[in-house]
């Protein structure tokens, strides 16, 4: 979309998972100088994959969790501009110094793995099920 529209700001939203299956095409955004913004949602896991597992086989949880590495230093070491949120009151700033950076862009926003989406808690999702299944 950016080499479409170079004007617009284009931002990307991915989980560290799927990132970590796809980011090796943030080295084409850099050689190409497409100025777009990357946000890496940390929660170490596949999220997804985790949320099936509790809703399906509460407590029984295998293969969701990441190592992960530092995103914004993966975003550095292509030459683009890279940081790290871990508060929600750095955000703006980070995101505005991701703009101003004139580079491609990745914002490593790390959240807490329990906050599976903006609506419940892998805690929730389980109790649900486990009450479900009778367990």
């Amino acid at each position: 979309m950016k080499r479409l529209h170079p004007e617009r700001t284009v931002v990307a939203f991915a989980g560290d998972g799927d990132f970590l299956m796809t980011g090796q095409e943030f080295a084409t955004a850099v050689q190409y100088d497409l100025r777009i913004i990357i946000m890496v949602v940390d929660n170490g896991m596949y999220g997804t994959i985790r949320m099936h597992q509790e809703r399906d086989y509460p407590g029984r949880v295998l293969g969701t969790q990441l190592q992960n590495p530092d995103f914004a230093g993966y975003a550095r070491a292509f030459g683009g501009f890279g940081a790290t949120v871990e508060r929600t009151a750095d955000f703006a700033e980070a995101f505005a110094a991701a703009q101003r950076s004139g580079k491609p862009a990745i914002l490593h926003i790390k959240v807490d793995p329990e906050a599976i989406t903006p609506t419940t808690t892998l805690g929730a999702i389980r109790a649900k099920a486990l009450s479900e299944h009778g367990g």
